[in-house]
């Protein structure tokens, strides 16, 4: 299947389909025109110009001031992204990689950068023969956009640099070479084009929102499995006392709640406390205030990943080359540190619905979840697993974007420090998942042991699937396994 890149908006449907179904990438007529069209009108402004155009016949940065002589400007180019391919530490995941490329194809695409056609098609080739440059995780300020990982991205194109193929790090130039791909000669503005921009942030933020989007359906399904378990009351869910306070999640959530329990005995049996702990009994509130924040920072984004976020912007329609600010990662850098907020907070509230399943505090479950407590210590520690993350969530959570750095000799004096934010919310995700694994165990776990009492039918097709998965534990043993598997289960599901 092909997925043709063209002006139109990208949604997160559309790049998770791409993501998932494999699809190849394919220039529309519509978009190589844009960039046949850019690319002639800089070609002209520089033949008639005899001003300096900064990045083109300029150097970078605090170097604006410094003009390069027409037969230097395609060196000008190479030399910046070999000079600025300065991302280290830890490898950045290939899905990210392969949505860097994606981002950046599409962002060229709209005929406002300058590039040659042949420059964008080299990108679409290294996605769609999943040829991945070794991208690593630090380095962007997120000010002029994200230069030193960007900068490692695109080395593949000039010959320099590793890639990801068939499963080995290997010099991009031997890979090219296997695939008889010339290396690119960047032309003027193109080295500034490729590095300039947002696509490391962006591509960090769609790769942790599919996953909040994820993580918000599962927080409502397993809190109502652990409210099942608890023998919490449906009264908070009502749809009378969220009308009176209508915030859209909260709205969502109560009816998700009520939903998943249409059908269950545990909610014919009475009740034995008047009102549940605020885990519980604020279910709506919590995570409809995250599902809100999330959808907020899903707008932010989709917009950043329609834009033009290099620097100049080319203007042919209006015979205008723009040197301003749209690589500025400000918005992203806000929003991602909101987006680790409100993900963290369905883990912290998630860890407290499972120490309350273990503590004890109901009759009718016994402490740890298990038969024989004290010669088996069950479900005891799963819980300090959980506890730990959520403690480091609430670092990873300290918000990046109040943080600035001058870099460039002060040129570059106010920087977003987006690319923190951007790796750090993925972490939160990835966390998050796990605890929402180890509730489920516990919860799972607890409705076990209060059989035959069923649940809702929906609710018992997802146990059953997760007993596939994870059977019940009668008695200790390693639970690392199981809450491997449980965390694998969420991120290989499909639930709706």
């Amino acid at each position: 299947m092909i997925h043709s890149i063209s002006p139109a908006a990208l949604t997160f449907e559309t790049v998770d389909n791409i993501l998932q179904k494999g699809y190849k990438l394919a220039l529309s007529e519509e978009s190589r025109q844009l960039i046949l069209r850019s690319k002639a009108y800089l070609d002209r402004k520089i033949a008639e110009s005899d001003k300096p155009l900064y990045g083109i016949t300029t150097g970078f940065g605090s170097l604006c001031k410094i003009s390069i002589s027409p037969e230097d400007l395609s060196r000008l180019q190479a030399n910046l992204v070999m000079s600025h391919a300065c991302s280290i530490g830890a490898p950045v995941d290939k899905t990210v990689i392969r949505l860097m490329l994606l981002l950046k194809a599409h962002a060229l695409s709209l005929g406002k950068s300058g590039v040659q056609l042949a420059t964008v098609e080299r990108i679409i080739d290294l996605f769609n023969n999943d040829v991945l440059p070794v991208v690593r995780e630090l380095g962007s300020l997120g000010a002029s956009g994200d230069l030193a990982p960007l900068a490692n991205l695109f080395l593949p194109l000039i010959d320099e640099g590793e890639v990801y193929y068939r499963g080995e790090i290997r010099p991009a130039k031997e890979v090219n070479a296997l695939l008889h791909w010339e290396p690119v000669a960047l032309g003027a503005k193109e080295g500034l084009a490729l590095l300039n921009g947002t696509q490391f942030m962006s591509a960090h933020a769609v790769y942790a929102l599919l996953k909040a989007f994820k993580i918000a359906k599962y927080a409502d399904i397993i809190g109502a499995i652990s409210l099942e378990a608890y023998d919490g009351r449906i009264d908070p869910f009502l749809p009378q006392i969220h009308a009176a306070r209508p915030h859209p999640g909260q709205i969502e959530t109560a009816r998700n709640i009520r939903t998943l329990l249409e059908g269950s005995e545990f909610q014919q049996r009475e009740k034995t406390r008047v009102q549940d702990p605020y885990s519980f009994r604020c279910i709506p509130q919590v995570h409809g205030a995250c599902k809100d924040t999330v959808e907020y920072v899903a707008s932010v984004v989709e917009r950043e990943i329609n834009s033009v976020t290099d620097n100049p912007t080319i203007f042919p329609e209006d015979d205008l080359i723009i040197s301003g600010g749209n690589f500025h990662g400000e918005p992203l850098a806000l929003a991602l540190d909101f987006l680790s907020i409100a993900v963290a907070e369905l883990g912290s509230i998630s860890e407290r619905r499972t120490y309350r399943l273990i503590s004890g505090d109901r009759a009718h479950l016994p402490e740890f979840l298990v038969s024989n407590p004290g010669l088996n210590s069950g479900f005891m520690i799963p819980q300090y697993a959980a506890a730990a993350i959520v403690s480091q969530n609430k670092q990873l959570c300290t918000p990046c974007s109040v943080d600035s750095i001058p870099s460039s000799n002060e040129q570059e004096d106010h920087v977003s420090m987006g690319g923190n934010a951007a790796t750090k919310s993925v972490k939160v995700a990835e966390n998050v998942e796990r605890i929402l694994a180890i509730e489920l165990l516990n919860a799972a776990q607890a409705i076990d042991m209060q059989r035959p009492v069923k649940t809702s039918p929906y609710l018992e097709n997802f146990l059953q699937e997760f007993r596939s998965v994870v059977p019940f534990n009668g008695a200790d043993r390693v639970m690392y396994v199981d809450m491997d598997a449980a965390t694998e289960f969420l991120r290989a599901g499909d639930f709706e």
